[in-house]
């Protein structure tokens, strides 16, 4: 009988688990809030004890399955199956994973970046259409990628391989959380986005729902940004057509060096969709080398929230 494919998808808030065919159709899935109290020592058991409790829940065993993979923030040593420096979980120092899953669970275990994981699921199974040259940038809070180049993904000699976030678009501009000044992170980001408007608010004298916002001392989001861009907001226009410009102008940067395929954008923001796509494809053309124009595709993701399992499950490949 055929074997199946675990993912589990490891973020700051949620822990999403899934288990697939070997095809990637997800058959199962479920998520488990993330516990990071005591330095996040609580995660790693957690994980195995939601694996064996539903492997037993679906009368399963160990040996149905290729393995288990994980996507997961902070910095991977993928030999080790270590992790350190995923500050949103609380994990300060080397974590040892993948001995301790392998121990607990019983199957092998595979481990990458998050980021990284996303673009391999979209690769796989989603707007990259198991294409060999793939990239992939996700805007959430932060700003993440994952590049696939003839067929494997690009690490990097210690792992900062697809750090797209911190390409310099702005050179002096917003300082980063990295301590470099200027990177897309800091523009096109959820937090960016904001930001931005902010400071345009201030310069700006017209009529304009967002700037009244602003000047209230309103929380405004992302979101509500790109709504009243939708709704002809003239000042919310002004920010969205400076944020798609950053993202246009990385993505041309990007496409220009290793001229994929497809340049997939997803996580969050993307979910303004068509709209924001068309603002960044203009910019792309105006910064993209002639023949990366014509022949790299932008497109928008496709799997949503299960990028990041399909992603993982795809690392337990490797033990087939």
């Amino acid at each position: 009988m055929a074997k199946k494919l675990f993912g589990v998808d490891l973020g700051g808030t949620t822990i999403k688990f899934a288990i697939l065919t070997e095809n990637g159709e997800i058959q199962q899935k479920w998520s488990i809030r993330t516990n990071i109290l005591d330095e996040g020592s609580h995660i790693v058991p957690d994980i195995i004890d939601s694996i064996n409790h539903h492997l037993e829940l679906y009368k399963m065993t160990p040996d149905q399955f290729v393995g288990i993979g994980m996507g997961t923030p902070g910095t991977i040593n993928r030999d080790k199956g270590t992790v350190v420096g995923a500050y949103n979980l609380n994990w300060k120092t080397t974590q040892e994973v993948k001995s301790q899953i392998e121990k607990g669970t019983g199957m092998k275990f595979a481990l990458d970046n998050d980021a990284n994981v996303a673009g391999l699921g979209e690769r796989w199974k989603g707007a990259g259409n198991e294409g060999d040259d793939v990239a992939f940038i996700t805007l959430g809070t932060g700003v993440g990628g994952g590049i696939i180049s003839n067929g494997r993904l690009v690490h990097g000699v210690v792992g900062a391989g697809g750090e797209v976030g911190h390409m310099i678009v702005e050179p002096d501009g917003y300082l980063c959380t990295c301590g470099n000044h200027g990177c897309l992170e800091q523009y096109a980001s959820a937090t960016g986005v904001v930001h931005l408007a902010q400071d345009l608010a201030e310069e700006y004298e017209g009529n304009s729902k967002l700037k009244s916002l602003i000047d209230n001392g309103d929380e405004i989001t992302s979101k509500i940004v790109f709504d009243l861009a939708k709704e002809n907001d003239y000042l919310a226009n002004k920010v969205v057509d400076k944020m798609a410009f950053y993202l246009g102008l990385a993505s041309a940067n990007l496409s220009n060096a290793l001229n994929p395929e497809y340049l997939v954008i997803g996580g969050g923001v993307s979910a303004a969709g068509q709209f924001l796509l068309n603002r960044v494809q203009e910019n792309f053309e105006k910064f993209a080398f002639p023949t990366v124009r014509t022949s790299t595709k932008l497109k928008l993701a496709q799997l949503g929230n299960d990028a990041g399992v399909i992603g993982a499950a795809s690392l337990a490949r490797q033990f087939q």
